[in-house]
């Protein structure tokens, strides 16, 4: 396999499962301004909507969309607690997660990102993110470890990825508690920090 990825991107949540999973994949890098990989090949022949992740499987086929990948990894694996069995309640609450996290937070988060935004819809996007992450906050103020309840799930890599944007936008996790106490526990976890480490965005342990 060969995940697609931009660095600290959503594409993150895909590479820190694959590193759960001990998936054999490679990784090649794309640049977001230019549709470039490293490599040099135009990402839209890869992807034609351009974004990641994009995660071409042995056979050549090509899946997109995070929440998507980020199932296949979970139901492809031998590790069945990243996501609970397809047809009960607690596979439903984990879809409900995903689902929130994709279309609320991350897209939230979407004009802190863009150059063309105005200030108006900064401002707006950060209210936005504020109240998402207040309702993060509320779901893990009953001392669960993870997003879902004691186990690590494939909502946790997606809400971690998307969480940690707080750093670069400068928005910070301010008073809430149970959500920096979960992103140190998510930090610390070794397929977090080795998928991290891959895409430069921290350095190596001595």
């Amino acid at each position: 396999m060969k995940l697609y990825y931009i660095p600290g991107a959503c594409s993150l949540a895909s590479h820190i499962i694959l590193h759960e999973t001990g998936a054999t994949v490679d990784i090649e890098k794309v640049d977001g301004a230019t549709h470039k990989t490293e490599t040099g090949a135009d990402f839209y022949q890869v992807h034609r909507k351009g974004y990641v992740p994009a995660l071409q499987l042995d056979d050549g086929e090509v899946l997109t969309e995070g929440a998507a990948i980020l199932q296949y990894l979970a139901d492809t694996s031998t590790r069945t607690e990243l996501s609970p069995a397809q047809g009960s309640i607690e596979r439903a609450r984990l879809q409900s997660q995903l689902n929130f996290v994709s279309a609320e937070l991350h897209k939230a988060f979407g004009p802190l990102f863009k150059k063309d935004s105005t200030e108006g819809e900064k401002t707006a996007a950060r209210k936005k993110v504020a109240l998402r992450l207040d309702d993060v906050e509320a779901v893990l103020s009953d001392g669960r470890a993870y997003f879902l309840g004691k186990d690590f799930s494939i909502a946790d890599a997606y809400l971690f990825t998307v969480t940690n944007w707080t750093n670069p936008t400068g928005l910070g996790l301010g008073e809430r508690q149970n959500l920096a106490a979960y992103m140190g526990r998510m930090a610390e976890r070794p397929s977090v920090q080795a998928a991290m480490q891959a895409e430069g965005l921290i350095g190596k342990a001595a």
